[in-house]
Formats: structure tokens, sequence, C-alpha cells
């Protein structure tokens, strides 16, 4: 069974980085809209929305599959809002195009559960997160009022 590493999270809410989101439409009433507009605004990531119709969404320009960016790009970390029927799929594409995207993570996000893919990913060198959300991990880890207001 897969555990989650509160280090690696840490790390990753941490580390100013570029996430491609696997399932990020223009369509403002997805989850993954919302959860990767906080992601931008809140943390700093930049952002490669990945979703069949390639929209660009919150200016970042976006790609129908993780193997249509562009030679050069880095993607730190590959981020599904996709149902767990799809993942492992997907999990496969981000683990095909890690070593030419740089990717070094993957995150699950709630209720995306597939502990095969997870394992798959694992066994390629990639640190995984699996059945949570960065806005639900973030007051967890940030010290003081739970906020997770930055000081400094």
């Amino acid at each position: 069974m897969h555990h989650n590493d509160p280090a690696v999270i840490r790390d990753l809410l941490h580390t100013p980085a570029t996430w491609a989101v696997v399932g990020l439409g223009d369509n403002p009433n997805r989850t993954a809209h919302s959860v990767s507009l906080w992601l931008a605004r809140e943390l700093g990531m930049a952002l490669v929305p990945i979703h069949p119709s390639g929209a660009r969404v919150h200016g970042f320009e976006g790609y129908p599959r993780l193997g249509d960016i562009p030679d050069g790009t880095t993607v730190n970390v590959v981020d599904f809002f996709v149902n767990s029927s799809r993942v492992g799929a997907c999990v496969d594409e981000a683990i095909a195009e890690r070593e030419r995207l740089g990717i070094s993570a993957l995150w699950l996000q709630l209720g995306v559960i597939d502990e095969k893919a997870a394992s798959r990913a694992k066994e390629a060198g990639l640190a995984v997160v699996m059945d949570t959300c960065p806005k639900i991990e973030w007051p967890r880890i940030v010290p003081g009022d739970g906020t997770g207001a930055v000081s400094g």
C-alpha cells in the first residue's frame, strides 16, 4: 500500500516548480480549475494545462497530452485530475516522458487512487503523492496560523 511521505509533500509545495495539470481545461466549475489557480497564485507555481482541448488556462499554454509539450520544457510535477480508472495510462505517459521533461514527482488528486500505477512510478524513480490535494495538505505543513500565508 502506498503511504504519502510528509517530507515529499512539504518539498513539493515549498519548491518553486512547473506543474503539468492533467485534466485542466477551461471549465471554471471543475476542481482542477480552482486548485490549479491556487497553485499558481498562492504558491507561485508555473502551470502546463493538459486536456484534450489543449486550452490555454490561467494564462498558461495548454496541450492535449504530456507528449505534446515541446522539447526544452521542464515539468517538475505532474498533477492528475482524472478518474482512477484512467489514471494508470496517464501515469504511464508521465513515466515515458520523465527524462525528456525532467519529471520528478506525480501527484494523484483526492479520490484518484491506483496502487499499481503508484508502484510503477516509484519503480521508475518518481516521488508519488496519492489521494490528497495540495490545498488540503498546505495548512498541515505550514507552521503558524494554518492560513498558508508565507512570511519572509
